[in-house]
């Protein structure tokens, strides 16, 4: 059910000329779709699965800048001349693949699904707001409560690639996540099960 909607949300942004090219491919854990410096040839979208952006920190570890369990990933550099960071496939997926130059051809060509990308970008550009009001506040369980809030369904949150990975898109240590998993499970907050995280009804952060 969940790659059906993915599926039709993509046909309802692109028009059908594009539509007719996809390639659907599936990609294991640990692909590089991408590399930082390299020119870009296609535009991926995440039907399930998960997929990172990411690159060296100045302390060697790599800085996550972006996720995606659903949706496209690298759509910044759809008119840049090389991608700014590496494309990491970090829980096994289904992708839809489509050639970069068809894609801008389309824009240029088609107002109206210009106006749509711009209001999918905006769309992101809200979440990467959030995200950044989920960093600013102080505790692990908030940030683990706003999360589930904000971008499960209904409270219902994917572990995908692994509590690591979460800790990791939290800005905590693992860990910390797990001990505050623990400790809103016993409170009755929070439930984990079938790679699901659910916050439970009066489980917002406190």
């Amino acid at each position: 059910m969940f790659a059906d909607a993915a599926i039709h949300e993509l046909h309802q942004l692109l028009p059908v000329r594009l539509t007719d090219l996809f390639e659907q491919v599936d990609k294991p854990r640990g692909t590089c779709l991408f590399k930082a410096g390299e020119k870009p040839s296609h535009m991926f979208f995440v039907v399930r699965g998960e997929v990172i952006l990411e690159r060296p920190g100045l302390q060697g570890a790599s800085v996550i800048l972006q996720r995606t369990r659903r949706g496209f990933v690298s759509e910044a550099s759809l008119k840049s001349p090389k991608y700014h960071c590496d494309g990491q496939v970090v829980a096994n997926a289904t992708i839809i693949q489509i050639p970069v130059r068809d894609v801008t051809a389309a824009m240029d060509e088609d107002p109206a699904f210009a106006g749509r990308w711009i209001a999918m970008l905006n769309r992101e550009l809200r979440r990467l707001r959030l995200q950044c009001e989920r960093l600013s506040l102080t505790t692990v369980q908030a940030r683990l409560a706003h999360l589930l809030e904000t971008e499960g369904e209904n409270g219902r949150f994917p572990i995908g690639a692994g509590i690591k990975s979460i800790a990791a898109e939290l800005g905590v240590t693992h860990e910390a996540l797990y001990r505050c998993i623990y400790s809103m499970e016993r409170q009755g907050r929070l439930q984990r099960a079938d790679q699901y995280l659910w916050l439970l009804p009066g489980g917002a952060a406190r």
